[in-house]
């Protein structure tokens, strides 16, 4: 242990503790900008200065190990006119219009200035700005960015892509993409977690909002929105309702307030995808040496993504199902139209999406075969929808809860669960299992798969065949499996990979909390509606069954694998 003295507070922290730490163990914040914790400890916005007692220079409190009998001054004249200058050089080069910006009023840097009340900069004003391409789903806005290195750190280190590095020296210092390539052929896997922890508007998703509301408009369209099972666990913190009030039924309320026809769940289609999936799983084994392994999931178009551009040779090993987003377009435009005497044509179906990446797969020629265009026309992230319900003056407080419309609104507890890290895998193995003895398990039988950080792994039994499974969120978990499987260190049966850490709870797409990881409470919310749902069992969804009674047949029929599966090889990643 190490004794110290911060701002005349006695501390005792551990050997190796940064200042920055040992100053919160005792009820001392000093500000930060660039600093995330794990992850980005640079010390490159130099907000964090403090000044040691015998030293001439001041230091970085998020990299600087404290030591015994030091005393730290976190708001001495200096440190304090240090930390004003800096943040007055940052933003004489940042585009600081805010008024205007996606990240108006959850800025760290506006927060920051005005904690300091820094009123004007005293240096002349050097905006950088450069050209990117608006119709990617990822947008970086040059004149915004504040050379924090966190999208360059998290991108090299948590997901192991190495999308971002600095370019030019001094002045003309700046992050762009690494090799000097353009972006659309970075190979980005677009999980958007640059965009969640940038802590200015640098980064941010494309903005489809208007073309739903567009369509809402149009008296010749016929609106439908999904809505995913993560996005319930997050809508309500930019959407301004307390998460004891943002319920599901409110969500639907609201959704429906703003004007669309119908109003569904994209845990349907999580289910049916679980039918075409677990029959898939449940094929293979029974003919084994036919073909490669492990089978891969393929839920996760960000995970699809990295898996086509670091490791071609195993796209074979993905599931040929869709993901329930593109599920659901194609069974909303075929069967529900058909179902309910609608032209499809005059179909307009949007998705509520915790993902940047799904706005890349709706676009996907591959993905739309319903023959009315795309199957998906547009894609949302929870954030658009909480800025729509914003815009349109939703009193959210006013509105009961609703129920999602009938019959692609029915779902079952396996599909909730969908939005965490193990939740398609678990969602999997209990219809696999029922398929598999014709009885159903305990719903609660394969708890031990579910794990929001990381990577796991575990052998199933399902009716006396012993499936190894693994699960990992985050691409740098996603490498490790792979390495692991291609050095021959580990066989699995069954592999669910999720791009975002923590799963689509954690997704690119979902509220900015920054600094902040909610992964963990919205895990809980789902797994707590999965508890309450009278249904449990994928298979037991009677909209699911009457769908394959009605239209599709059976899973992994000809009619299913024309409309719920996709040939992964014909993706385009640069689209």
């Amino acid at each position: 242990m190490v004794e110290l003295t911060i701002d005349n507070k006695r501390a005792i922290v551990g050997a190796g503790t940064t200042i920055l730490d040992a100053a919160k163990s005792v009820g001392v914040e000093i500000p930060t900008l660039c600093y995330l914790k794990d992850i980005c400890n640079v010390g490159a916005c130099r907000i964090c200065m403090v000044e040691i007692e015998g030293d001439d220079r001041l230091s970085a409190a998020c990299n600087t190990v404290v030591e015994d009998g030091m005393t730290v001054y976190t708001n001495s004249r200096r440190a304090r006119e240090s930390r004003h200058v800096n943040v007055q050089l940052i933003l004489s080069a940042h585009n600081a219009e805010c008024t205007y910006c996606i990240r108006s009023l959850n800025c760290s840097l506006q927060r920051l200035v005005k904690n300091l009340n820094i009123l004007e900069v005293p240096y002349k004003k050097r905006i950088r700005s450069s050209r990117w391409p608006q119709d990617f789903p990822l947008l970086r806005k040059t004149s915004k960015c504040i050379k924090c290195m966190r999208c360059l750190m998290l991108c090299e280190n948590v997901q192991t892509m190495g999308i971002w590095d600095l370019r030019g020296s001094g002045v003309n210092l700046t992050v762009n993409v690494a090799g000097g390539r353009k972006f659309e052929d970075s190979g980005c896997a677009l999980c958007g977690q640059c965009v969640t922890n940038c802590p200015v508007g640098a980064l941010c998703s494309r903005n489809d909002s208007d073309k739903v509301f567009d369509a809402l408009l149009d008296p010749d369209k016929v609106v439908i929105v999904q809505i995913a099972p993560s996005v319930r666990s997050a809508w309500g913190e930019d959407a301004g309702a307390e998460r004891s009030e943002a319920t599901v039924g409110r969500m639907v309320a609201a959704v429906r307030a703003l004007g669309a026809d119908y109003v569904f769940d994209t845990n349907f289609a999580a289910d049916l995808t679980i039918m075409e999936e677990g029959s898939e799983l449940l094929m293979r084994l029974s003919e084994k040496g036919k073909h490669k392994w492990p089978l891969f999931t393929s839920c996760c178009p960000g995970w699809v993504r990295f898996l086509k551009s670091q490791y071609p040779e195993l796209i074979g090993n993905l599931s040929t199902a869709k993901s329930p987003q593109q599920m659901f377009g194609a069974a909303a435009k075929t069967w529900f139209a058909k179902r309910m005497g609608i032209d499809p044509d005059k179909i307009f179906c949007a998705s509520v999406m915790p993902c940047i990446a799904k706005k890349y797969e709706c676009s996907i020629p591959a993905m739309n075969n319903a023959g009315y265009g795309r199957d998906v026309d547009v894609v949302v992230t929870t954030r658009e929808l909480a800025g729509m319900l914003n815009a349109s003056h939703i009193n959210l407080s006013m509105l009961e809860d609703e129920q999602f419309d009938d019959i692609l609104g029915r779902s079952s507890g396996a599909a909730v669960i969908f939005g965490a890290s193990g939740g398609v895998m678990e969602a999997a193995l209990r219809s696999a299992f029922y398929l598999a003895t014709g009885k159903n398990p305990q719903p609660d039988a394969f708890e031990n798969i579910r794990g929001s950080h990381g990577f796991l792994e575990a052998t199933i039994d399902i009716g006396g065949m012993k499936v190894r499974a693994a699960i990992a969120s985050g691409l740098a978990n996603a490498r490790r499996i792979i390495e692991s499987i291609k050095a021959g260190e580990a066989e699995y049966d069954f592999v669910e990979i999720m791009a975002c850490p923590g799963g689509c709870v954690g997704g690119g797409g979902q509220p900015i909390k920054d600094g902040v990881s909610l992964v963990d409470e919205r895990t809980t919310l789902l797994y707590d509606l999965d508890r309450k749902s009278e249904v449990r069992f994928s298979h037991e969804n009677p909209s699911v069954l009457k769908a394959y009674e009605e239209f599709f047949g059976k899973p992994l029929s000809e009619k299913s694998h024309e409309l719920l599966h996709t040939n992964h090889e014909d993706w385009n990643l640069r689209l």
